[in-house]
Order: C-alpha cells, then structure tokens, then sequence
C-alpha cells in the first residue's frame, strides 16, 4: 500500500513530464511498428518519393493536430469566440497569437519525435531519396551510367550495379545525420525557450510551486462541487417533474459568469490573482465583469494557468 501511495504521488508530482515521456514511447513505438509491418516501398521511379514523404510526414501533421484536440488549453481559447459579441472575452489578436504559439510548440513534441525516430531508422527516407530526380543526379555523379535508372530499386535490394550497396548505406546515413540534427535541434530549443520563459518568471521558484498546487487543488474543488450541484438540481427537477410540483430555487452561475472563468488568464502585478476564478472572485463590484487594466500581460512561465479546469481534456 505504501509502494503504490508512493507511485500516486510522484504520478502528481510529476504528471506533465510523465506524460510527455509516455506520449513520446508511444510515437517511437509506433513509428517502430509502421516502420516493419505497414511499410512497404513501391520501388518505383514514380511513386517513391511520394510514398516515403506520405508515411514520413502524414502522420506527423495527424499528431501535431492531435496535440491541440487534447489541450484543454485550445478549447478554452475557441469555443464561444466566434458567438455574437465574443471578442471582448476572446481577448484581444496579439493575446491569441502568443497563445496559439505556445500551444503549437506543446503540440510539436509528438510529430518531431515521430519524424526523428523515422529519420534514425531510415526506411521512408531511403524511399524518399531514392525517387527524387535531382538527389539521384547528386548521387550518380561519376557512378554507373545506370546508376539514375536502378536508384529507386536500392530500398529494395534489386538493383543489379554492384555499387548501390554503397549508395543505400549512403542515403541511411543521411537520413541518421539528419534525425540527430532534428534531435539535437530541438532540445536545444527547449532548453532555451524553458531557461527564457524561467527568466521571465514574474514570481519566485517556491511560489511558482504554490501556485501550481493552488490550480490542482482548485480545479479538484471545482469538479467536485459542479458535480454535487449538477446532481442536486437534476434530482429536483426530475422530482418535480414526476410530482408535477414547482422546483425550489437554485443559485446557479449565469452564462455571464461562466463566459468571465473561461476567459484567458492575464498576470497583473498589482493584484496577483492565481487564476481567472481567483481574479473572479475578487473583484471590486458584482456587478462589475473582469476588464483587461493596465499592467495585464501573457508571460510564458504561466501558461499553465490556463491548462486547468473542471476537466483536462476536451469531450468530443
């Protein structure tokens, strides 16, 4: 009982980073899988540079796509925006641009571990290669006359020049160069947006922890008690509907107030609110909704603020 509390509580701790482990094993196994059991080479002057481009590339466009169906993030930004009267709420082009960015390069992780790990293994780049006319003309230079005719049958190991060996191992060290470069490119990346967006960090490393327990517990409390008012005031209008009575007043949120939580979190130095709901909460008059003040800007490092809700993934 104690080994699996303590497998539950770094799955807390730890759950973003274990995610991103998880869903970049997944791609690479995927990949793998593809790689020997779907893919098949045409070895065709015509159809093997479309071929390993469409394996290569497609399901990379799919999981980046993926990336923003599953970020609740994404769902926060759109939905209701394009209503009547939305664009106060939606913030304003230059927010939505920053946040676009952000949530692009969260979902890019997937698509570029895709495209690595096929680069490393090299067998949609080496049927890519071989039927591209212009990189055959780079690679016969001073070979076989027939070197350009018997390219596109080097994935499969039918070309008869005694050479094409040596081009096969040509263009899968190419395809490994170019996945080490992509690995290394994007680590570097990463390692200088997250020192930059730490950097700019309006608040401390300690609170920064405080706020990101506040967002969990808060979204914890959220879920629980919508659930416990939804099914109270279902249970009283099925009841009254059944006994034909008059149901007995329930203080629900209006639309107003959901549309002000669901908007996008600003960080004001002047009032530190933890959340849109905290900011909500805490405004000067109820009649009052939740304006953009002077001082209000998009950092980075807080990004997660808008991550967080009564569910984490978007129903569809």
């Amino acid at each position: 009982m104690e080994k699996f509390r303590a497998m539950l509580d770094l799955h807390l701790k730890h759950h973003r980073a274990l995610g991103y482990g998880l869903v970049t094993l997944l791609t690479a196994g995927g990949e793998r899988l593809f790689s020997a059991v779907v893919f098949q080479c045409p070895c065709t002057a015509t159809w093997n540079l479309p071929y390993g481009l469409v394996f290569l590339l497609v399901p990379a466009l799919a999981l980046f796509l993926l990336g923003y169906v599953l970020s609740a993030r994404t769902w926060r930004l759109l939905t209701g925006c394009c209503a009547p009267g939305a664009r106060p709420r939606c913030g304003s082009g230059l927010r939505r641009v920053w946040v676009c960015a952000e949530l692009s390069a969260a979902a890019a992780l997937p698509p570029l571990t895709w495209v690595a790990v096929a680069l490393l293994g090299g067998a949609f780049y080496e049927c890519a290669a071989s039927g591209s006319a212009s990189l055959a003309r780079y690679l016969c230079s001073g070979r076989d006359p027939d070197c350009a005719a018997q390219l596109p049958l080097v994935p499969c190991g039918k070309a008869k020049a005694s050479d094409m060996q040596e081009l096969l191992q040509e263009l899968r060290a190419q395809s490994q160069v170019v996945g080490w470069i992509l690995i290394a490119v994007v680590i570097v990346f990463l390692v200088i947006f997250t020192s930059v967006s730490r950097c700019l960090s309006p608040v401390s490393f300690l609170q920064l922890k405080f706020w990101k327990i506040y967002l969990e517990q808060e979204q914890k409390i959220l879920e629980s008690q919508a659930t416990e008012h939804a099914t109270e005031l279902a249970k009283e209008n099925v009841k009254c509907f059944f006994e034909c009575s008059h149901p007995k007043e329930y203080n629900t949120p209006s639309s107003k107030d959901w549309q002000q939580i669901s908007s996008l979190y600003t960080f004001n130095p002047k009032n530190q609110y933890y959340s849109i709901l905290h900011q909500y909460v805490n405004r000067k008059e109820k009649s009052h909704s939740i304006k953009s003040s002077e001082g209000d800007t998009v950092i980075p490092a807080l990004g997660f603020v808008d991550s967080s809700g009564i569910i984490n993934s978007p129903d569809l």
